[in-house]
């Protein structure tokens, strides 16, 4: 795969994904539309890839994850029939995927453009920012193929919904719209399909033009950090990151930039300057 993902680039290399940077926004595309995006063929260690290349890329100051049409992703590939869930394999783990959207510095914004089940669900979870297309079908159905929701979403889910509307997903394995998604706290935002690309892509472009790159990167890490956190804790860490960022330039430019009404020249990196 090319070495420097720049503007207007698509990366090849992928079976199973599509990818492309332009304006410090990288766009992750599942691409088995055949499939219905379903999880197979190496998706997994691609979408690893794909996403640790760009946490890595300080070029990249946003990352937009989204599906072929007509689906975002329809969960395990059922290619195997009866045997789908029944062959683990050496070294099985639930975790889901390698590389889990909130262990990235940038913000991971799910443009959940249609049905998302099952794995295709718990993937959406993991992002930070999560838009639902109104009319597509949703659910974690594990339970009812003799198995249990996966990908930590018997820790996030509880985080997002309280644990009341969590056991009602996980236990029922029911299926929902883009309204009750919503309505139930996972995701922000419901709109036509057509639409949930182009308002995603609005957020990230938005983040990577105006906000300081280290400010958005503390503060996504001490977010998800913040569900093992007492509150002290946290107070300590907000002061701990206050403290190093303004003793960075950023700080100054900030109000240098609004003061002088135009955009401002951001020199931190997009890192937790913390950690």
């Amino acid at each position: 795969m090319d070495d420097d993902p720049g503007d207007d680039d698509h990366v090849p290399g992928y079976r199973t994904l599509l990818s492309t940077v332009e304006g410090g926004v990288a766009v992750i595309t599942l691409n088995r539309p055949a499939q219905r995006n379903a999880v197979g063929d190496g998706m997994r260690h691609e979408l690893a890839d794909a996403l640790t290349r760009y946490d890595t890329d300080d070029a990249v100051r946003a990352i937009v994850l989204t599906g072929a049409p007509p689906a975002f992703c329809a969960g395990a590939d059922l290619g195997a029939g009866e045997q789908t869930f029944t062959a683990p394999g050496d070294g099985f783990s639930a975790a889901g995927f390698p590389v889990p959207a909130w262990t990235l510095n940038k913000p991971v914004i799910a443009a959940v453009n249609g049905h998302a089940i099952g794995l295709g669900l718990t993937l959406a979870l993991q992002c930070d920012i999560r838009f639902f297309a109104a009319d597509a079908k949703y659910g974690i159905v594990q339970v009812r193929r003799g198995v249990v929701g996966d990908a930590y979403s018997h820790w996030v889910l509880p985080r997002l919904v309280g644990i009341a509307t969590a056991a009602e997903i996980l236990l029922t394995g029911a299926m929902f719209d883009g309204h009750r998604a919503v309505q139930m706290g996972l995701g922000s935002r419901v709109l036509p399909a057509e639409e949930v690309l182009p308002a995603a892509l609005a957020v990230a472009r938005d983040i990577a033009g105006n906000t300081a790159p280290m400010s958005v990167a503390a503060s996504k890490r001490l977010l998800w950090d913040s569900f093992d956190l007492g509150r002290d804790e946290v107070g300590a860490r907000e002061t701990a990151i206050h403290l190093h960022l303004m003793a960075h330039d950023d700080a100054a430019e900030g109000v240098r930039a609004q003061l002088a009404g135009r955009p401002p020249r951001w020199t931190g990196r997009p890192v937790d300057p913390t950690r």
